[in-house]
């Protein structure tokens, strides 16, 4: 059965509600879990907790060095982590169960299923990489543009303006559709129990990939505004 989202109409714009509070949910939970890992940090004695942000951390840290490098890798170090977090907390949220109320008005699910929210993130994240590369690149950034003649230029941006749309979509659609599997499977009611779980399983390993592709991504992006001078 279709669900609809809550919503408001303010000064001309539509807000869905349940985005808004998945976000703020997603946003404690990564809140908490950072502080909780960080709160008693100990060199001879670590807890599971702390363990397990540490491996977070190298983890992030393996990203960078592979896509932009150690050396101009480090500044972004806290902006790997947040993503991955955030992106697959918020997959998460969305995976174990809905909150649907009587009237069929959905309010529980991934924030990250949302469009609106994987175009939000991905604005933010093309828009710091091409204000990296103006302002830290400024050289190499403008002048790679004038590499490309005739209807290369064109292609290329093309393909510039297309990362974004890709970057956004892929996540959308992943999760939007991991979300419709299991209210497909839901409706089959006790025949569905078991393929819930082998579903609940995949879409485990698909929220923790797209977390990896979309701050993979982030830094190849990044690194290709910010180093130009070590390509030439």
């Amino acid at each position: 059965m279709e669900h609809q989202v809550p919503g408001i109409e303010w000064l001309g714009f539509h807000f869905d509600l349940s985005a808004l509070l998945m976000i703020g949910v997603t946003s404690v939970l990564v809140l908490i879990l950072a502080i909780a890992g960080t709160s008693k940090i100990s060199v001879t004695n670590p807890s599971k907790l702390q363990n397990f942000m540490e491996w977070v951390v190298e983890f992030v840290e393996g990203i960078i060095g592979s896509t932009i490098g150690s050396k101009h890798g480090k500044p972004f170090i806290a902006l790997g982590l947040t993503l991955i977090m955030y992106i697959f907390i918020g997959n998460m949220l969305g995976l174990p169960f809905s909150v649907v109320t009587s009237d069929h008005v959905s309010w529980w699910k991934s924030p990250t299923a949302d469009i609106a929210v994987t175009a939000a993130l991905t604005v933010i994240v093309i828009a710091l990489s091409h204000f990296l590369g103006i302002t830290r690149n400024t050289k190499h950034y403008f002048a790679h543009y004038f590499e490309y003649k005739g209807v290369m230029l064109p292609l290329h941006l093309i393909e510039v303006v297309s990362k974004p749309l890709t970057l956004a979509f892929r996540l959308y659609g992943n999760i939007y559709a991991g979300e419709i599997m299991i209210g497909v499977i839901l409706g089959a009611g006790w025949y569905g129990i078991f393929p819930l779980a082998i579903w609940q399983g995949f879409s485990l390993f698909v929220g923790a990939i797209q977390a990896f592709v979309f701050t993979m991504l982030t830094m190849v992006y990044i690194s290709q505004t910010l180093i130009h001078e070590e390509s030439h």
